[in-house]
Parts: C-alpha cells; sequence; structure tokens
C-alpha cells in the first residue's frame, strides 16, 4: 500500500476490486443516462442488487462531470457515488474529469462520509489517457483533503499493474 498524508487527512493506493472493500463509499463512472450499463456496472448490479439501477432510475440523468449518491445494495460499502466522467477525445477532458471528480468529493463531503474509494476514472471503456486521470484524480482528492471536508481517507483502488505504477508515482511525488 502506498499512502500521502494531507494534514490529519490521508490517500492510499491499493490494488484489488473496490466492490470488495468494507468502505462507506465508493465511486463508479456511468453515463448520462444513469444506467450501470455491462461490464463492471453488470458486476455491480449483480453483487449489489437490481435496487442500485432503480434508484439510478429515479434520478433520471447525471450530467457530465456531476456526481449523484445511492445506496450500495447488499455490498460491503453503504453507498455509490455515481459519476459521469469525459469519454476520449471530448471536448475540455480534463475540465470534465476534474469537476465530475470534485463533484464525487463534495457528494461524500455532504453526506458527511469518512473514507471513500474510487477507481481510475474513465481509463476503461472511455479511454481517458492514464497519465491525465492520475493527475486530474490525485490532484483534486489532495485539494480536497487539504481543506474542510468529513473525509478522513480517500482510497485509489487499482486492478491492474497498469493503474498502480503510475497512481503509485503521482502520489509519492507529493509525500512528506
Amino acid at each position: 500500500m502506498v499512502e500521502r498524508q494531507i494534514g490529519d487527512k490521508k490517500l492510499s493506493l491499493v490494488r484489488g476490486d473496490i466492490t470488495e472493500l468494507e468502505i462507506e463509499a465508493f465511486v463508479f463512472d456511468i453515463t448520462e443516462d444513469a444506467k450501470l450499463g455491462s461490464g463492471f456496472g453488470a458486476a455491480i448490479q449483480q453483487r449489489g442488487g437490481i435496487v442500485i439501477q432503480k434508484e439510478l432510475d429515479e434520478i433520471g440523468s447525471v450530467p457530465t462531470g456531476k456526481a449523484v449518491m445511492t445506496g450500495a445494495g447488499i455490498l460491503k460499502a453503504e453507498h455509490i457515488i455515481h459519476l459521469n466522467g469525459p469519454k476520449f477525445r471530448e471536448e475540455d477532458e480534463e475540465g470534465k474529469l476534474r469537476s465530475a471528480v470534485e463533484s464525487a468529493l463534495a457528494q461524500a463531503t455532504e453526506k458527511n462520509v469518512k473514507k471513500l474509494a474510487f477507481s481510475p476514472i474513465g481509463t476503461g471503456l472511455y479511454q481517458v489517457p492514464m497519465d491525465l486521470c492520475v493527475r486530474v484524480m490525485v490532484d483534486s482528492i489532495c485539494d480536497h483533503l487539504g481543506g474542510e471536508t468529513s473525509l478522513e481517507e480517500v482510497v485509489i483502488v487499482a486492478q491492474d499493474p497498469r493503474e498502480m505504477i503510475p497512481f503509485e508515482a503521482k502520489i509519492q511525488e507529493g509525500a512528506n
């Protein structure tokens, strides 16, 4: 595990499956129509139950750069924060990614979440470049943890060594 202290708060990096964490909330990237979709979204629904998609259906849509929170069904987490991040080669990809990450962090703070997990946002199906994702996520999380927030720890959860290496380097770059 890699860690970085930001005042009395902590940013950490672990390898694993975000749906298996015992954590208050985790962040998942969805589309504007608020559908969990296939792939990892289908796994979340299968593991957590149909209730997650039903809550999203009540919400209706999530504009790009925004986030909403639902329950996590029967997953170990209590909540899922669903953000709509940018898609590859979309105009202002960096700004939309930053806005989405900040919106997810704001949702967590609004709901008084203490420990939140993120997976790399948009680097799979949506093909957001890994270097952009790493820089924006780590900088946004560190900025947020340096301000007024209920969050005590944010965990970035990577499943693949190709994700671990750049996140580890960026997190250690500013570690004390």
